[in-house]
Parts: C-alpha cells; sequence; structure tokens
C-alpha cells in the first residue's frame, strides 16, 4: 500500500500558513489574558492584606481611644498644680513640658491645672505607645468640659508652632476642631472616618478615625487619631492610587458573613479599573485605582520578550508564505530558459574533459552523454562486450584503438538500471605528459642548486673586499666627524649585513648551516650588540634601553653567534622604522622553564603593514618601510623566523599602526650550573640613586644589587643613610664621586677626577666605571705620608683595617689557589679583581700590581704564570702580616 503523501499544492500553503498565523494569534491573547488576570490577581491579595491591617490598626484605636477617656480624662485629683509646667507660645496655644519627648503636647484654649495634668497622663500613655513607632501619628483631644483642644503628635510641634510650621499647625488643628465639633452635634454617629489624606511637608498618607462620648450636662468629648498607612501599603502600588469611603452599599451590621464582609471585587470603567475591598470592621472600602494605559504598559513590560518572539514567527510566517508562494509553488517564466542555461553550460563541461565521457542508455539504445572523444572511440568499441569483461576486472580494463591504448572504466547507474556510464582515458599521452612533468622538474630542481650555488659563490667573492671597504670606512670616520663619511659607513655596513643574510638564508635553504652551540655569557653579548646600535640610535636621536631580567653573571650554552644575528636583525628594523621616541629590548626567562629565553623587542615606531608583516612567510613579498637613513630589509623577518626554529624557537611580531611593534622571541638555550659566589663584587658600597627615568632606575638598581651594591632612594638618606656613590641622570644633581647616566656614550668616560659619564646600557662600562671611581675615592683618602715600608702598614693599624685585612685577604689568596686548581677562570679573575680593589683601596702599590699581572694571566689561560703569580702575592700577603704583628707589639 502506497503511503498517503500531503501535496504541496499552492493552497495546501496557505492554509497551513493561515492556519499557524491564527494559532500564534490566540496563543498571544491568552497569554495576555493569563497575565492580567494573574497581575490583577494580585493585586486583590494585595488589597486584601491591606485592609486586614488597616481593621487592625483601627481595632488598636479603638481600644486606646477608650484607654484614654475611661483612665486618662478622669480628673487628676490631689496633683500639685505647681508640678505641672506649661508655655504660652501664642494667645490660647499653650505647649506642655515634660521629660520625655517622644510625643509632643498643645492646647488651644483656656484651660484649668486638671486639664494640663490630664494632657501629661495622655502623653505619658501614648509616649509608651508609640514608642517603637517611625511613622507620625497624632491625636487630638476635644474637652467636653472646657471645650478646649488638646493635640498629641509625634511631630515637634513647639517648633512647628512657633517658627517655619505656624500657619501649617493652625489650618491643621482648625481642620480638626471643625470636624469634632460637627461630629459632637451629630446624635446618631458615634464614630466616624475621614478619606485617606496627606501631609504636604512629610509625604505621609493617612486617615482620621473620630470617636465621640457624650457626658450629661456638658458637650460632647471627641478623641480622634490620625493613622497613617505608609507602612501598610506594598512598594509596588502608589499611594496616590488609593482611595478610602463609605461603604454605601450595605452597611456592616447588614452583611450576612465573614467572607461578604471581606469581599474585593474589581470594576471596570472606560479609563481605569478599580479593585475595592471592604473593610471587615468598620463601615469603610479601601479602593484602588489603575489607569488602563498603566495597566497595559505594566503587561506589555512583563510580557516584553514572548511577544516579541510571537511578532518574529508572525513575520517569518508571513515572508515565508510570501517567497514560498513566489519561488516555488509559482513557477516564473525564465524558468525554461534557466534550464536551457544549465543545459548549455552542462554540455560545455563534458566537452571540455580531458578523458571521453559516454552515458548509454541500453534500454532504449541510445546515447544521453557524450563529448568527442567518446563519439570517436564509439564506432570501434563493443560496449555489452566492455560491460561483460569490466565486471571480472572490477570495473577497470584496457583496449586498444588504432594502435593507441585507452583505459576504460564502467560504472552503473543507481537511478536508472539501464544506464551505463563508460570513461576513456589516453594512456599514451598521460604517459608523455608524465614524463614532460618529471623532465621539468629536473630542470627545476638543476636551476635552484645552480641558484643555490650563484648566491654561495657571490657572498664568498663580495664578503672579502666588502669588509676591507668597511674597515677602512670605520678607520676613517674614527679620525674624522664628517657627516658624509658617516653616510658612506652606514650604506656599506647595511650592504654588508644584506649579504651576510643572504649567505646565510642560502645556507639554512641547503641545510648546510647548524647551530655552533658553546658557552657564553649573555650579558657580555648585550653589551656588544648595544655599542653595535648606539651610532644608529644616536643618528636618528632615538633612546635605546636594555634591560636583562636576569644575572649578569649568568652562562648558558647555545649558539651565540645565531642568537646576536637575530637581535642584531630585529633591532636594525626597528630602528629603522622609528623616527622618535624609544625602542627598548628585554631579556628575562620564566619561572617554571630556567632554559627557556624571552627576549622582547618594542619600539614606538609607525608599525608593521600588512604586507611587512607577509615577509615573515616569504623574502620580500612585501614593500618595506625606510627612513631617510635607508630602507628596511625584506629578509628580515623570514631569516629570524628560520633562525629561530633551528635553535628551538618560534618569532611572533605583534604591530599595531601609529602605536608601535613588539618583537617576541623565544629560544631554548639551557642554563649552565654555575658555583655560588661567596662575596660579590661591590659588597659593602652604598649607591644613592637619583634617576627620574622609571625604566632606566630598574636597570641600574638591578646590576647594582646584582654586583652586591646597595641602593638607597633620597628619602632613605634623609633619615640618616650614608652613601658612598651617587647615580644619576639629571647633571644638574651631580656631586663629587658621582656617576651621570645617558644612552649615547660608547662606554664610558671622565668628567674630572671624581665625575664620570657612561652608558647604562652598557654592563661591562658601567661596572669598570664604578670600580674607578671607588679605587680614586679610596686611595685619595689614604695617599697621605705612605713613603717607606712601614707606611705601607699604617693603614691597616689605622681605621680598624688591619683586623678588615686579616680576615678577608688570607681567605682571597686561599680561594685563588684552589680556583687555579680547578682552572675555574671566571671566579678566578672575579677574586683577583676584588683582591686588587683592596689593595688599591689600602694603597698598596705592589700588590695591585701583582694583581694586576695575575689577571693578565688568566685572560691568557697561562697556568704556569697564574700559579706563579698566585705565589708571589700570597708572600706579599704574608709580610705585610708580619709586619702589622710586630707594629701591634
Amino acid at each position: 500500500m502506497v503511503p498517503y503523501k500531503f501535496p504541496l499544492t499552492s493552497g495546501n500553503v496557505t492554509r497551513f500558513f493561515v492556519i499557524f498565523i491564527l494559532v500564534l494569534l490566540v496563543a498571544q491573547g491568552v497569554m495576555i489574558h493569563n497575565a492580567v488576570n494573574a497581575w490583577l490577581t494580585e493585586k486583590r491579595y494585595a488589597m486584601e492584606d491591606v485592609t486586614y491591617a488597616m481593621q487592625k490598626r483601627i481595632d488598636a484605636y479603638r481600644f486606646a481611644t477608650w484607654q484614654i477617656y475611661e483612665n486618662l480624662a478622669a480628673s487628676a485629683a490631689g496633683t500639685p498644680p505647681n508640678s505641672l509646667q506649661e508655655t504660652r507660645l501664642r494667645p490660647d496655644v499653650y505647649y506642655l513640658e515634660k521629660n520625655r519627648r517622644k510625643t509632643e503636647a498643645l492646647i488651644f484654649g483656656s484651660h484649668d491645672s486638671s486639664t494640663l495634668d490630664m494632657t501629661l497622663r495622655m502623653s505619658r500613655y501614648l509616649d509608651t505607645l508609640w514608642g517603637a513607632e517611625n511613622n507620625t501619628w497624632s491625636m487630638y483631644f476635644l474637652n467636653g468640659q472646657d471645650n478646649s483642644l488638646i493635640l498629641i503628635s509625634t511631630l515637634p510641634l513647639k517648633d512647628m508652632a512657633t517658627r517655619y510650621k505656624e500657619n501649617a499647625i493652625s489650618n491643621i488643628v482648625d481642620a480638626r476642631r471643625a470636624e469634632m465639633l460637627q461630629q459632637a452635634n451629630a446624635l446618631d454617629e458615634r464614630e466616624s472616618f475621614s478619606p485617606l489624606r496627606r501631609f504636604s511637608w512629610q509625604n505621609d498618607h493617612y486617615f482620621t478615625v473620630r470617636t465621640t462620648f457624650n457626658q450629661p450636662g456638658h458637650l460632647a468629648t471627641v478623641v480622634a487619631f490620625d493613622l497613617p498607612v505608609n507602612d501598610l501599603i506594598p512598594r509596588n502600588m502608589p499611594l496616590e492610587n488609593f482611595q478610602l469611603r463609605q461603604d454605601a452599599t450595605v452597611s456592616n451590621e447588614g452583611k450576612n458573613s465573614d467572607e461578604e464582609a471581606q469581599a474585593t471585587h474589581i470594576n471596570f470603567s472606560t479609563r481605569e479599573a478599580e479593585i475595592v475591598s471592604a473593610l471587615p470592621g468598620a463601615p469603610l472600602q479601601l479602593a484602588y485605582r489603575i489607569p488602563l494605559t498603566s495597566l497595559a504598559l505594566d503587561t506589555l513590560r512583563n510580557l516584553l520578550w514572548p511577544m516579541l518572539a510571537d511578532f518574529a514567527l508572525l513575520l517569518m510566517s508571513l515572508a515565508g508564505l510570501f517567497l514560498l508562494r513566489q519561488q516555488s509553488l509559482r513557477p516564473s517564466e525564465n524558468q525554461s530558459a534557466e534550464l536551457d542555461s544549465l543545459r548549455v553550460l552542462n554540455e560545455e563541461i563534458v566537452a571540455s574533459l580531458p578523458v571521453g565521457l559516454l552515458v548509454y542508455d541500453f534500454a532504449s539504445n541510445r546515447t544521453i552523454i557524450s563529448n568527442k572523444i567518446a563519439e570517436h572511440l564509439l564506432p570501434h568499441l563493443n560496449l555489452q562486450k566492455i560491460i561483460n569483461m569490466s565486471d571480472q576486472h572490477q570495473g577497470v580494463l584496457q583496449a586498444t584503438v588504432n594502435n593507441e591504448v585507452y583505459e576504460i572504466r564502467h560504472a552503473r547507474s543507481v537511478y536508472s538500471p539501464h544506464t551505463q556510464l563508460f570513461m576513456m582515458r589516453d594512456q599514451d599521452r598521460e604517459l608523455l605528459v608524465n614524463k614532460k612533468l618529471q623532465k621539468a622538474q629536473q630542470v627545476l630542481d638543476r636551476n635552484h642548486q645552480m641558484r643555490q650555488q650563484l648566491l654561495q659563490n657571490l657572498g664568498h667573492a663580495l664578503n672579502q673586499p666588502l669588509n676591507q671597504v668597511v674597515t677602512q670606512l670605520r678607520a676613517l670616520s674614527e679620525e674624522s666627524e664628517d657627516e658624509q663619511l658617516l653616510n658612506v659607513l652606514q650604506d656599506s655596513q647595511s650592504l654588508s649585513r644584506l649579504l651576510d643574510d643572504i649567505v646565510l638564508l642560502n645556507r639554512l635553504e641547503t641545510h648546510d648551516w647548524l647551530p655552533d652551540a658553546a658557552s657564553f655569557n649573555l650579558q657580555a653579548l648585550l653589551d656588544e650588540l648595544t655599542l653595535e646600535l648606539l651610532p644608529q640610535a644616536r643618528r636618528k636621536g632615538l633612546k635605546l634601553l636594555v634591560r636583562n631580567h636576569l644575572n649578569s653573571d649568568e652562562i648558558r650554552f647555545g649558539d651565540s653567534r645565531a642568537i646576536r644575528k637575530v637581535l642584531t636583525t630585529l633591532l636594525h628594523y626597528s630602528l629603522t622604522t622609528t623616527q622618535w621616541g624609544k625602542v627598548s629590548l628585554e631579556v628575562d626567562s620564566p619561572a617554571d622553564q630556567p632554559n627557556r629565553l624571552r627576549l622582547q623587542i618594542v619600539d614606538t615606531g609607525a608599525g608593521l603593514t600588512r604586507d611587512e608583516l607577509g615577509n615573515t612567510d616569504f623574502p620580500y613579498l612585501g614593500e618595506t618601510s625606510q627612513d631617510r637613513f635607508g630602507q628596511a630589509s625584506g629578509l628580515a623577518f623570514f631569516l629570524c623566523k628560520q633562525l629561530c626554529k633551528q635553535l628551538g624557537g618560534h618569532l611572533e611580531i605583534l604591530a599595531k599602526p601609529d602605536i608601535g611593534t613588539r618583537y617576541s622571541i623565544w629560544l631554548n638555550v639551557p642554563l649552565e650550573t654555575q658555583q655560588p659566589q661567596e662575596e660579590k663584587l661591590l659588597e659593602g658600597v652604598t649607591a644613592l640613586i637619583e634617576i627620574d627615568v622609571d625604566d632606566v632606575r630598574n636597570i641600574v638598581c638591578h646590576q647594582l644589587e646584582n654586583w652586591g651594591a646597595r641602593c638607597i632612594t633620597p628619602d632613605e638618606r634623609f633619615s640618616g643613610q650614608q652613601h658612598d656613590i651617587l647615580v644619576t641622570d639629571d647633571p644638574a644633581r651631580m656631586t663629587p664621586w658621582a656617576l651621570l647616566l645617558t644612552d649615547d656614550e660608547s662606554g664610558f668616560r671622565a668628567l674630572n677626577e671624581n665625575q664620570y659619564r657612561v652608558n647604562f646600557n652598557i654592563s661591562s662600562a658601567l661596572q669598570d666605571a664604578l670600580l674607578q671611581l671607588i679605587e680614586k675615592q679610596l686611595s685619595e683618602e689614604l695617599s697621605l705620608g705612605e713613603e717607606s715600608e712601614e707606611e705601607d702598614v699604617v693603614p691597616l693599624l689605622s681605621g680598624g683595617y688591619y683586623q678588615l685585612f686579616v680576615e678577608t685577604v688570607p681567605d682571597d689568596v686561599k680561594r685563588l689557589y684552589t680556583e687555579a686548581a680547578d682552572n675555574d677562570y671566571r671566579s678566578l679573575a672575579q677574586t683577583a679583581h676584588r683582591l686588587k680593589g683592596v689593595f688599591a683601596m689600602l694603597n698598596l702599590v705592589p700588590g695591585k700590581q701583582l694583581c694586576e699581572t695575575l689577571e693578565q694571566h688568566i685572560k691568557e689561560c697561562d697556568d704556569s704564570n697564574i700559579k706563579n703569580t698566585t705565589s708571589e702575592i700570597d708572600a706579599y700577603v704574608n709580610e705585610l702580616l708580619q709586619q702589622g704583628n710586630q707594629k701591634d707589639e
């Protein structure tokens, strides 16, 4: 049985969408109805709670009214009149003086001492009743004995009656007196209620409960309470929409049950909806009026997202109906033209195929699709025989037609069993094409090989004469300061670097380059790099900052020449693209990966373009930046990326227009283990740091603390800390024994006898300047009257130097023997340098000369002379110690 299929006709689709739209509209209406009904139900429950709370408050103050009338309004017999005090504020207005000030009382009209005592009693009672309340409460007592009016309230009545609210108090009192007199004259009404009222200056809403007590032979006494309702109304229901009115439908006694007494109903009008709730124990109705516009806006706000979703579905349904009817269900007139164009395109595709294609229908014995190659071969082929043979050979066989070999592939149609597909491929032609491709590949490989060999030979041929030219130009530039000569030198150096880059890249491509790993000092490499880049930075007026976050004594194992090549290439590129500002180089290592080195170059240039960044993947792919001194190399990024990859790292470049460029280099450079130093080079030296630039201060402080010096700030010095050397970047702050920091000095130079100008980026120059300054400082202090051998011992005996000499120098001499035996030349050089500083400080010239001789032998790695010189230093120290002992005796 064939299953029933829904016919996709225009009428059915239209009916489906119409029904769907109607369902959406009905669902939206039901949703709105439920939302409005839920909102009104919530308000009904809230109104019932409010009326219940109001009724409790009315009942509570009915009891308070009887307490006041029965127990407190009686005459206060036996109370001395003088014990009560009152203050006359205005004519016929008196203020009761009392201690507790929760409530205040005013008496209006003439009265006697009993009225005053009665007022005090009522005020004390209300103090207790309203002691924990925060709202505004008031009571009015119209005394039938003397026709006076007593007002007791939590308001500051004395201040209001005498100052800024005099008219307000007078108006309220007059209005209450009129209401209470009217209440007293109504014989058939013992209790009455006012509508909701509002204090204009406090935004408090309240209503008044008035109770009348008739006394034979006297006027009626009326007690009225202003009961606040602000604390009873929920915050989401505005007080302005409430109305308190008399229940005119039926009296309280006429109601049949509690459910009828507490009935709450909703009334609708053309402009508003009204929710009315009757108080169960009072002839009052509390009404809450909501404008229909507010109700609609609240409903819309609550149902905004569901209504938007329904509206979106409605629009999508209408759009789907329109588009489906226009495009699918109602074929356009140009569909036949589209079919014709598709047929022509199909024929063009089949005709352009490089193989023969034939689709044959054996049921009708006709060709469905074919091209020229298949039509040429069809008369020579037996298709039925090909089908039988292809079934035995997985659908592939070979046939020879006119001495040409063809590969025929056969396949059956899945949709039509009688339709067969044949593809014919000329094997002889494919073999010829493959041979041509192989020959072309051989020619291409030979060209690559010739190009690589040409570049290698050309580099070797040009390298030597170009280096000679650069050397001669550098010598001439040192003798002369001709600017044109300096420009020629810079251009020749750029050409030399470009030639080196081409030769190195050629070696990388031919896999002829391998890293030459060896131990090297990273700080020394940075110092050499700074000296090389200094002329270019000085010529453009750029500030160069080189900050090494690592220990300057670290020894790492890697290819220092390759690392220098990467840094030099990128720094030259950064200096070329930067017109003003600074170029900084920072070196650090992750704490969890000490063998991993991160070098970061940041400039304040114009940033790199997208074409320049494309040179990272292929050299000279895009145009590079240039300045007035030259153009950056298009080979730089690609070469640095390949070198970083060979060194086990990678290169990242982040550029932002008009902000600058950040080059991040990650390399795998293992850290060699070193013996910890027992004593640092500048240990015991205190340097005063007065550097304004934060970057410079961080660089210098890191270096000084790494060498053992103590860095202090001017604030610490003012607190009593002394210093040995002043380090500053401001010439105006220079004092004797000071270093002036700069970034354009090729090392350091003396400004005078006790001041030096030094490049803070070069660690070795900063160290040498400090040591020379300290040696001069110490030799100047201890150079007077030392001519004989006994005078050599005087510094040891004066000022406690002999004890310091005994404790430090013999240990350093022993350390010389140990380090010389271990061939630890680096530690040996530091110990010799430290001993030379001690001898220079004490002005012991022979010892200083012996240490300088030892340093020279250490540089030459001459073991025999190192041992001999060490023995001479040991003998000289022993001689000084013996002379010091004899002098003590």
